[in-house]
């Protein structure tokens, strides 16, 4: 009979994201490889407005965020893709 495990201890979180909601970036679109027949990736300025998953653990190749443009459209980007925009 197999003995009974303990609760896992789940540790806290202690990795940030390199950025936040509502943070002005500017970067270049992340496109995956199957939709680029039907769309490009484009240089783009906008705010931050999803962070992507949890960050203890991520790879910084999969990390990513989505970001609003001033006309209101939405792109996905990579981290590594990103930098703060000048203000």
């Amino acid at each position: 009979m197999a003995r009974p495990t303990s609760p896992r201890r789940i540790e806290p979180r202690t990795h940030r994201a390199p950025y936040a909601v509502g943070d002005l970036v500017t970067g270049t679109s992340y496109v995956h490889p199957d939709d680029r027949g039907r769309e490009q990736p484009e240089e783009f300025t906008g705010r931050i407005v999803q962070v992507g998953s949890g960050w203890d653990g991520v790879d910084a190749e999969q990390a990513y965020v989505w970001v609003r443009l001033a006309t209101g459209r939405e792109r996905q980007a990579l981290i590594r893709d990103i930098r703060r925009a000048p203000t």
